[in-house]
């Protein structure tokens, strides 16, 4: 689900390098997916509106959630009410709906597998290890093209700055959430929801080559890393192709071509937005809904020129100021409270 955004074609590229993969179903939001589903033998295809349809005709083993934002949802709930496989690259399904997302997830009983590349190495370094074994987990993130700048160097960046992310090839959404930090903090909401790791136990460091793409730290004060070179295709395949690990076309790590592993602390006064999720995720409730909705109808704004870069930030924090917060009892309320937000952010919009 979410066929034609990156995360989508990269997957189509893993699926056709394995034989024992197949696809059975492709959605998109808005393209037209005739001439990709005739390329790839797809018999189910879907453009925009409910895709549970769609799910339950294609009768799925695996569903890759690949879809941008809020919108995914209902293709997370789908699958884990169901007990189908969920490959999860869409963060912000889970960081939404956080404990509800996690019932259906016990309801339904089956695997939970995530496709962001520093879930996808906690996982796999967490493999094997007890709950209590556990000191901390540690996300790692480039810094996004804008590493390094001041807040005053940052006042007049254009989208086309934002997109140009010096080491991942991502779509535009994720592209700009990496530049503001606003990346690194649904993924430290995700890793909070998916391992459940307290938030004063989930760090988040700089490094700028994305060679290391998480670790995770143990009480006996071991540590255990993922590294390797920063390609999608990696975490795409491992999570496809579960337990198995299938081959890729990536390289190898050449150690011995001259490696060097640097990692700094973020700069929180120029990037907020990383420590507002911390913010959101501790207040609890609907407020990483809020936070998700804000920052969705933030960027949407900056990508049409109509936010400078640095409000996105201001009008996240007065969204999760003003938002209720209160615990969803289910979906509907879920669903009020993003619109709430998204309603609170479209008018901060006007005061930025």
């Amino acid at each position: 689900m979410g066929a034609t955004g990156s995360i989508g074609a990269q997957a189509l590229d893993v699926v056709a390098r394995n034989l024992g993969l197949e696809v059975c179903a492709l959605a998109s939001g808005s393209q037209d997916l005739t001439a990709l589903a005739a390329q790839h033998g797809v018999p189910h295809v879907q453009t925009g509106g409910d895709l549970a349809s769609l799910l339950d005709a294609a009768d799925p083993d695996v569903v890759l959630n690949a879809v941008v934002g809020f919108a995914g949802l209902p293709v997370t709930l789908w699958a884990l009410e169901r007990g189908v496989t969920l490959a999860l690259a869409n963060k912000e399904s889970l960081v939404a709906a956080g404990e509800l997302a996690l019932a259906a997830h016990r309801r339904g009983g089956g695997l939970l597998l995530p496709v962001d590349s520093e879930h996808s190495a906690l996982f796999q370094c967490l493999a094997g290890h007890s709950p209590e074994s556990v000191h901390s987990l540690v996300l790692t993130a480039s810094g996004g093209p804008f590493r390094g700048r001041t807040r005053a160097e940052l006042a007049d960046v254009t989208p086309e700055d934002a997109l140009a992310h010096p080491t991942w090839s991502m779509g535009r959404k994720i592209s700009v959430d990496s530049a503001t930090l606003a990346n690194k903090g649904l993924e430290l909401l995700e890793a909070h929801f998916l391992f459940g790791i307290p938030f004063d136990r989930i760090e988040v460091v700089i490094h700028p080559t994305s060679t290391v793409h998480s670790l995770v730290r143990f009480r006996d004060g071991a540590a255990l890393a993922h590294l390797g070179y920063p390609d999608m295709r990696v975490p795409i395949s491992y999570a496809l192709t579960y337990p198995d690990r299938a081959e890729t076309p990536v390289a190898a790590l050449d150690l011995a071509a001259g490696l060097t592993l640097e990692f700094s602390a973020p700069d929180l006064e120029t990037f907020p937005l990383l420590a507002l999720a911390r913010r959101a995720g501790e207040l609890g409730g609907t407020y990483p809904c809020a936070f998700n909705a804000a920052n969705e109808v933030a960027v949407h704004a900056f990508l049409e020129g109509r936010l400078p870069f640095l409000a996105i930030a201001e009008v996240v924090e007065a969204t999760i100021a003003e938002a209720d917060g209160a615990a969803a009892r289910d979906l509907d309320d879920l669903q009020e409270a993003d619109a709430e937000a998204r309603r609170l952010a479209e008018r901060g919009l006007t005061l930025a």
